[in-house]
């Protein structure tokens, strides 16, 4: 039987997100979330790094390459399997939430006046 993994945090939804096009860097993953929120989300440097060895240890996220830019090491995260299932499921489960309260908001017509 198949653990149950816990629904992810908004954070770690947006941080998935962030890879599906590919391996990117931790300031690339903070851009790419606060775009696809359109600034709503702003992840602090902090979260990122503490997210992102929680999802490797959890074999959602790996480490990939790392190159030196301006003397500094820039190391590459990339998308796994099962980050890309949890990530799936994740999206399926809000998709399934949204549906109940957009369905009751259809159903009950117009507010009262």
């Amino acid at each position: 039987m198949r653990r149950q993994n816990p629904p992810l945090t908004e954070p770690q939804y947006f941080i998935l997100a962030a890879l599906m096009d590919g391996p990117l860097h931790g300031y690339g993953i903070i851009k790419a979330a606060e775009q696809a929120t359109d600034g709503r989300l702003r992840i602090a440097v902090g979260t990122l790094y503490g997210a992102l060895e929680r999802m490797k240890r959890a074999g959602l996220v790996a480490a990939g390459h790392e190159e030196i830019v301006d003397g500094r090491a820039r190391r590459y995260y990339r998308l796994t399997e099962d980050g890309t299932e949890a990530l799936g499921r994740e999206a399926l489960r809000m998709q399934q939430a949204a549906a109940v309260v957009i369905g009751h908001s259809r159903d009950a017509g117009p507010a009262p006046a």
